[in-house]
């Protein structure tokens, strides 16, 4: 069991940027619980998608896996004879704890983990890609890219899970869904204090977008469809197919 996230409750004068470190690894389950509506039913039905998606001898992805959330949800819901699972992330402390999760799951899916930058990664022979809340992290300037590698290692009629946290064009709306989220922080026990730190260190590091940006992008990227199947205040989910 992970310890409560307590990294931003004392007041911190030289503020560094938000990381995921050894520090954040430890606490993780708990900050995102804590921290991003709706994301225990996304991850469960992440692994829905890629149960009714995935392909004999596929390869399935999960990008930014962290501490292996989306990676164990698939490993658990996937029948498909042959799957293989890779996990990739640019965090040596997160992966470390994520092997020590997967460890103790019973399932038999095999699991490659890569510490690496997931725009160098090639993808191959894949039936199911995973990005939850990892796009938002990746430079601006790089992510076409990547949603076209993706597209590219996808099997036609392979699926695409990006979960984000999103912009509204319209301000008003924007600044309404930003306070219903720190509302709902509050409610899981986040100070303003924590909340008001968390969102400094966290700007310029996460760099969120429009759907209409996302579905774009993805259409850009020669999928035949996409949109939403899952949203919160500023949270929201996509799938797109090949």
């Amino acid at each position: 069991m992970s310890e409560q996230d307590r990294i931003y409750a004392k007041p911190l004068g030289n503020l560094p940027a938000f990381a995921f470190d050894e520090d954040v690894a430890r606490v993780f389950p708990d900050m995102i619980k804590r921290s991003v509506p709706g994301y225990t039913t996304i991850i469960a039905m992440t692994g829905m998608l890629a149960s009714r998606y995935s392909r004999p001898g596929s390869n399935c992805y999960d990008l930014g896996c962290s501490l292996g959330a989306s990676t164990l949800a698939m490993r658990q819901a996937i029948r498909t004879e042959g799957c293989r699972l890779v996990g990739v992330d640019n965090s040596q402390a997160m992966l470390e704890q994520c092997r020590r999760i997967l460890d103790t799951d019973v399932h038999e899916i095999p699991v490659d983990l890569l510490c690496a930058d997931i725009t160098d990664v090639a993808i191959e022979n894949a039936s199911v890609v995973v990005l939850n809340f990892t796009l938002q992290f990746i430079p601006l300037e790089a992510r076409d890219r990547l949603i076209e590698t993706i597209a590219a290692g996808l099997s036609p009629g392979g699926v695409l899970v990006l979960s984000e946290k999103v912009l509204f064009a319209d301000p008003h709306l924007n600044e309404l869904n930003i306070e219903l989220h720190h509302q709902f922080k509050r409610d899981n026990g986040y100070s303003d204090l924590e909340i008001a730190q968390k969102r400094s260190a966290l700007e310029d590091v996460l760099i969120p977008e429009t759907l209409d940006t996302h579905k774009q992008r993805i259409f850009g990227a020669d999928f035949s469809s996409c949109d939403v199947w899952f949203q919160c205040f500023n949270f929201a989910s996509l799938v797109a197919i090949k």
